[in-house]
């Protein structure tokens, strides 16, 4: 039996954008069925850095509360991960485009030998997280010169 699709050229579009704002960076939408509003999967950006003292990982995490973020080193593995929610819908309030990213979000990386993860800190503030690793100072390598005979 022939069926007939309806076809939405807002639906293409939507898809077009989709594929251009990702190939620039941004996270793609999902929507939710016909006319519906979704929310790209999130991670959030971060900057890692190392000084002669430590590993420095900075994370944006706007409009994450304090609570809802964690922070675990576990064999060898720094874990950042958390949960940015949704307001809530308001009676008499439209939604006409919503681009922000909400949801759970984790972000893994792996700590060099040369760290040291039981002195750690981090500190939240105006949705920044900052997490300082110390370097392990007496595990730095040695340069050693081999005489060649």
């Amino acid at each position: 039996m022939n069926t007939l699709a309806k076809w939405n050229p807002f639906t293409e579009l939507n898809e077009m954008q989709n594929r251009l704002t990702t190939l620039f960076g941004r996270p793609a939408m999902r929507t939710e069925g016909e006319g519906g509003f979704g929310f790209a999967e999130w991670a959030p950006p971060v900057d890692v850095t190392e000084d002669d003292k430590e590993f420095i990982i900075k994370a944006e995490l706007p409009d994450v509360k304090k609570d809802d973020v964690k922070v675990l080193i576990e064999n060898g593995i720094l874990q950042i991960s958390g949960e940015r929610k949704f307001e809530k819908e308001e009676k008499g309030k439209k939604y006409h485009r919503i681009e922000r990213s909400y949801g759970s979000f984790e972000r893994s990386f792996s700590l060099p030998e040369t760290s040291k993860p039981e002195a750690m800190t981090a500190k939240y503030e105006n949705g920044l997280l900052t997490v300082h690793v110390p370097k392990d100072i007496e595990t730095k390598t040695k340069a050693i010169e081999v005489k060649v005979r």
